[in-house]
C-alpha cells in the first residue's frame, strides 16, 4: 500500500512538472509574440509617419517657392454655399467667416507684405454697380486683387466695370454672364494677363446643380512683389 501511494505521488508530481513547463513555454511564446507584434506596430507607425505627405499652405498641392504667396480659392456653390478664399495658410473670406455674399467677392493683399487690406462683396443682381466702380478704380498699384462669384456675378456688370477688371489681368470678364462661377487673381498695375483664372459658364445642359454649374476652384503662387 505504502509503494502504491509513493507511487502515485510521483505521478502527481510528474504531472504538475509537466503542466508547469507546458504553461511557461506557452506563456514565453505568446510574450515574444506580444513584442514582436508591439515592435512591428512602433515600426509601422513610425514608416507611415515619415510617408505622410506634407501639408502646404492653404491646402494646396505643393510647395511654393521663395518669395511667393501661396493662394487657393473657389467660387460659391449655386446660392447655398458661398465663395472661399485663402492665401497664405489664413482664410480671408468664406461663409464661415461670414463675410461672402451674392455677387462678387473681392479680397485686397498688399503685394509686397502679404497683408490683407480689404474684403468686400458687391450684390450684382439686386444690388448697384457704381460702388463696385469706385471700389474698382480706388484700389492702388501693387496690390494684389482675388475675386470669386456667388450665385450670380455679371447681371448689373456694365462695360466700365468689366474694363477696370479687365486691366487688372483677367481675361474672362469680358464672357462673365448669369450665373456664370467664375474665379480670378490679378493684380493693380499688372503688365500682362493673368495665368490665374477659371470661369465655368452656366448652361442648363451641363449645369451640375439646377440653373447653376459646377464649383470652380483654383490655386496657386503668386509672386510677391519686388521693390
Amino acid at each position: 500500500m505504502r509503494v502504491a501511494g509513493a507511487a502515485k505521488l510521483v505521478v502527481a508530481v510528474a504531472v504538475f512538472l509537466l503542466t508547469f513547463y507546458v504553461i511557461s513555454q506557452v506563456f514565453e511564446i505568446k510574450m515574444d509574440a506580444s513584442l514582436g507584434s508591439l515592435f512591428a506596430r512602433s515600426a509601422l507607425d513610425t514608416a507611415a509617419r515619415s510617408t505622410k505627405p506634407p501639408r502646404y499652405k492653404c491646402g494646396i498641392s505643393k510647395a511654393c517657392p521663395e518669395k511667393h504667396f501661396a493662394f487657393k480659392m473657389a467660387s460659391g456653390a449655386a446660392n447655398v454655399v458661398g465663395p472661399k478664399i485663402c492665401l497664405e495658410d489664413k482664410v480671408l473670406m468664406s461663409g464661415v467667416k461670414n463675410n461672402v455674399g451674392r455677387g462678387i467677392n473681392v479680397a485686397l493683399v498688399n503685394g509686397k507684405t502679404g497683408e490683407v487690406l480689404d474684403t468686400k462683396y458687391f450684390d450684382m443682381w439686386g444690388g448697384d454697380v457704381a460702388p463696385f466702380i469706385e471700389f474698382l478704380k480706388s484700389i492702388q498699384d501693387g496690390t494684389i486683387v482675388l475675386m470669386g462669384t456667388y450665385d450670380d456675378g455679371a447681371t448689373k456688370l456694365n462695360d466700365e466695370a468689366r474694363r477696370l477688371i479687365a486691366e487688372l489681368g483677367s481675361t474672362s470678364i469680358t464672357n462673365l454672364g448669369f450665373r456664370d462661377n467664375w474665379v480670378f487673381c490679378g493684380g493693380k498695375g499688372i503688365k500682362t494677363k493673368s495665368p490665374f483664372e477659371q470661369h465655368i459658364k452656366n448652361n442648363k445642359d451641363t449645369n451640375k446643380y439646377e440653373g447653376w454649374p459646377e464649383v470652380v476652384e483654383m490655386e496657386g503662387c503668386i509672386p510677391q512683389k519686388q521693390d
